[in-house]
């Protein structure tokens, strides 16, 4: 099964994520299918917090993948998900 979830990077107190598609079966910063955007909610304007490719992100849930709860909300706020 794949997920549609954030693999980590930056450094502490200064978090930084992508948005990545990933086999279940992998760690949540190992190896990715296909990186799909990021996301920095340290980001001082909240229009470049978030840098998706909606088109990507479309393919994969058409194909079963199953976002994160956090995900979802960063999904739902981008307008790329329905309630």
């Amino acid at each position: 099964m794949v997920k549609i979830r954030l693999k980590r990077f930056g450094r502490r107190h200064a978090s930084f994520y992508r948005l990545t598609a990933v086999d279940v079966r992998r760690p949540r910063d190992g190896r990715v299918l296909e990186e799909l955007g990021w996301y920095d909610p340290e980001g001082a304007q909240v229009d470049k917090q978030v840098n998706l490719k909606p088109e990507r992100i479309e393919f994969w849930l058409s194909k079963g993948a199953q976002p994160t709860p956090t995900v979802r909300d960063i999904l739902r706020r981008q307008g790329l998900l329905k309630k």
